[in-house]
């Protein structure tokens, strides 16, 4: 008792007891083996356990500071949030039109795992038909023709594809043939099975191409060619019917029509629609309904071609008909320069947002020409060309012009730039031509840094190139033509740098020349011809400008103002 009142009494001694147990306690723990008594096992305390009351206490406390957080956070008190967060995009659900198309990468399909043979004799038209359709049921795709020579008749493509070339790739268009003994290609031929009806055609060949273009080497021979291959099709509406023949015209080697997101490209690989035999047939009279192009889009749009090259189209090589947003880059077109009939290089036809770039085009016929229709049926159709950009193109016509516009230009034609352009060994450079019963327009055309290398003819703008689909026309259906610019034109060996031919029913208006120099190869004839054409020369202009145009100096001041628009001095003669 008197222990404990001390203990009660003298806080101190009471502070004294509990160290000296402490340290007791500490003594224990460190030495496990303090003598051979009780304390011989080791032996650990748990900690001081926190007193039930406290421990509820923190409890409340930690729910209730979770849930102030939380309140924090997600709510908001009267109008004022006290934290925001911006919201997560809830994701969206494909439309029902689009489920099953591709998001990511596109499926990649080889051709040769469709059964397709690259010998060059094998017809290929199956397999190129299957990868179409299996693109088409993915929503898109893209179809690789590897290294080899792949023959087949026509196929058609679809939306969201690629057709892509290899390098060495050569897709080959079953040729035309009257009695299916045709051969393979006129530079490449096996004599060894000639039958008669062969050796008729290689005459025929011989006759009609120059010796050079004919090595007699080995080559493989195949009897499968006729132009029942390729199918027929209706009349483009915007021509009445067939350009050659009325009624039905043949189909494309390579076809597409209401398509979107087309592209075909490669590794420079090759598309040969080994025209020869329908060049002849045509020149014979032998076939009965128009030739068909090498490669034909109607009514798409987002095209692009870039990186191949197209060579030995039956018809018009490269055909965009009504179609928007077209890119043609780095492309190569060939044809022989003579005997290859019609074989334009690039048609634009009734077409908006067209660029054509850093291509090579040399052709039997028109390197580029613009087109939007043919007469009353091209005015009926109603879709013209515009806002068409053709930039540094290098250009062989022999037969015919460079670049054209026209002759079927009857939905109008406008907004169009040639520049850098390089127009060489040719019949004529740059070209507008027309008609009357064409109608429409040819409007805001720009041609700039043009080079002429060995030209009969520089600048062509004809007003009575009158050929019509038929007697339908009206010939009071006049075009309008105004607002040409030609700046920086300069060349060599040309014969005839300008002739310019408008007409009392179709005058030209608003022309215009700068900064234009261009080497003559006779200075006794005038070379500088006008008829019934209105405009202006700005400063130095060789050669002589014509009489019609009023002349102006560098700063644009006015020199001479010409009274002589309607004056004639067109010359054929040379």
């Amino acid at each position: 008792m008197a222990m404990e009142a001390a203990a009660v009494s003298s806080p101190r001694a009471t502070a004294a007891a509990v160290a000296a147990a402490a340290a007791g306690a500490a003594a224990i723990v460190s030495s496990p083996r303090r003598g051979s008594g009780a304390f011989q096992h080791h032996r650990r305390w748990p900690p001081a356990a926190v007193a039930p009351p406290y421990r509820a206490c923190l409890v409340v406390v930690w729910v209730l500071g979770f849930a102030l957080v939380f309140l924090w956070q997600s709510t908001s008190v009267g109008n004022v949030r006290l934290y925001t967060r911006p919201p997560m995009p809830l994701p969206k659900r494909p439309a029902a039109a689009s489920m099953g198309q591709w998001v990511a990468s596109p499926p990649v399909y080889d051709l040769r795992e469709f059964g397709g043979v690259g010998d060059g004799r094998t017809v290929n038209t199956a397999a190129f038909e299957a990868v179409v359709a299996a693109i088409a049921e993915r929503g898109g795709g893209r179809l690789t023709v590897p290294s080899g020579r792949w023959l087949t008749a026509p196929f058609n493509l679809t939306s969201r594809m690629t057709l892509f070339l290899a390098s060495g790739a050569e897709i080959l268009g079953i040729q035309a043939s009257a009695n299916e003994c045709d051969f393979d290609d006129v530079r490449s031929y096996n004599l060894k099975p000639l039958m008669l009806c062969d050796a008729i055609w290689f005459i025929l060949l011989w006759c009609t191409y120059l010796p050079t273009e004919l090595t007699l080497a080995t080559s493989s021979y195949t009897y499968i060619k006729d132009e029942r291959y390729w199918p027929l099709m209706s009349p483009l509406p915007s021509y009445g019917y067939g350009r050659e023949h009325k009624g039905p015209r043949y189909g494309s080697l390579i076809h597409g029509q209401d398509l979107k997101d087309v592209t075909i490209t490669g590794h420079n690989g090759t598309i040969n629609g080994q025209g020869q035999s329908w060049w002849i047939k045509f020149r014979m009279k032998l076939l009965n309904h128009t030739r068909g192009p090498l490669v034909q889009l109607m009514r798409s749009s987002n095209i692009v071609i870039s990186n191949i090259t197209l060579q030995n189209s039956p018809f018009w090589t490269l055909h965009t008909y009504d179609c928007m947003n077209v890119t043609i880059s780095e492309t190569t077109i060939l044809a022989p320069t003579t005997g290859a009939p019609n074989t334009d290089g690039i048609d634009p036809d009734s077409c908006q947002n067209v660029v054509i770039k850093n291509c090579y085009i040399s052709v039997g016929d028109d390197g580029i020409a613009i087109k939007s229709g043919w007469d009353q049926y091209g005015i009926a159709y109603g879709r013209p060309s515009a806002n068409i950009t053709i930039q540094n193109v290098v250009i062989r016509s022999m037969v015919s012009a460079g670049v054209s516009i026209g002759s079927e230009m009857s939905g109008g034609v406008s907004n169009i730039l040639v520049e850098n352009v390089h127009i060489w060994d040719s019949r004529r450079g740059v070209r507008i031509k027309t008609a009357p019963g064409r109608g429409a327009y040819v409007s805001n055309i720009v041609y700039r840094n043009i080079t002429f290398d060995k030209l009969r003819v520089g600048i062509v703008i004809k007003t009575d190139y009158n050929e019509h689909p038929d007697e339908g026309f009206d010939p009071k259906a006049v075009p309008t033509i105004e607002n040409i610019s030609y700046t920086s034109i300069h060349g060599q060996g040309v014969r005839v740098p300008v002739r310019i031919q408008g007409s009392a029913e179709i005058p030209v208006k608003n022309v215009t020349f700068h900064d234009m120099s261009v080497g003559i190869v006779d200075k006794k004839y005038h070379v500088f011809q006008c008829s019934f054409v209105q405009g202006q020369v700005i400063g130095s202009v060789f050669p002589m400008p014509c009489k019609n145009l009023d002349l102006y100096n560098e700063r644009r001041e006015l020199v001479k103002q010409s009274t002589l628009q309607n004056i004639s001095d067109i010359d054929y003669s040379f």
